[in-house]
């Protein structure tokens, strides 16, 4: 299997995510037309990134070894960590993209497409965004930047450049850049300790999870 056989499966779920995320504005007038509610556009994301992580799931050699239960338990605290930091109140500058208004699915919905919508949401951010957004940023990327030839280059030996500048881009992913930096670096050093992918993917779904619940227990949407 060439370089680029190898790049594609771990590049192109999460190039399908982000160009979810760039043409929403323009796909909601289209479910609005085909009477559709556009808050489902976000299931037809994730059902599409789901789908080809399942096509591709020969490609991940990396998550063919499962982890040690101690480096699952340091992931949890870490994700827990990762929560945290997200909920803390930040200045003007680090964030991007000015105020975020979110979403609140209770507004003039049924109780049933409410529940379904939250159902969706937290399996989307816990589930699937954790394992689509490791491979990407720590599987491939932070160890490209190291050397072109990824699979190659063990996680124990990742440069300091490669963890920086991996999560400074994971950074600006994201509307809080700034925890976003924290939360790369975070998990960069998780996959860099443990050399297994599923530590940083248990810390992102942990981290997620929580965010998730704190989101719907306390209204702030904005966090969606």
């Amino acid at each position: 299997m060439t370089n680029q056989n190898h790049i594609i499966p771990r590049v192109l779920p999460f190039a399908i995510y982000i160009l979810f995320l760039a043409v929403g504005d323009y796909l909601t007038p289209l479910f609005n037309s085909l009477g559709m509610d556009a808050k489902w556009l976000y299931a037809v994301k994730i059902i599409t990134v789901f789908a080809l992580m399942i096509s591709y799931r020969r490609c991940y050699v990396e998550l063919s070894i499962l982890p040690k239960m101690t480096h699952l338990i340091y992931a949890a605290n870490a994700g827990l960590v990762v929560f945290l930091i997200w909920v803390l109140p930040y200045p003007t500058w680090a964030t991007l993209g000015g105020d975020v208004q979110g979403f609140n699915p209770s507004e003039g919905q049924e109780q049933f497409d409410v529940i379904l919508w939250i159902s969706i949401r937290l399996f989307g951010a816990a589930m699937i965004v954790p394992v689509m957004e490791e491979l990407f940023w720590r599987s491939f990327l932070m160890r490209w930047l190291d050397n072109h030839a990824f699979l190659s280059v063990s996680p124990a030996s990742v440069s300091f450049f490669a963890i920086v500048t991996s999560s400074i881009l994971f950074g600006l992913e994201h509307h809080l850049w700034l925890a976003g930096l924290f939360a790369g670096l975070i998990y960069a050093m998780l996959y860099k300790i443990s050399r297994n992918l599923w530590v940083p993917i248990f810390a992102h779904a942990v981290t997620n999870g929580f965010l998730g619940m704190w989101i719907v227990a306390t209204g702030n949407w904005q966090y969606w």
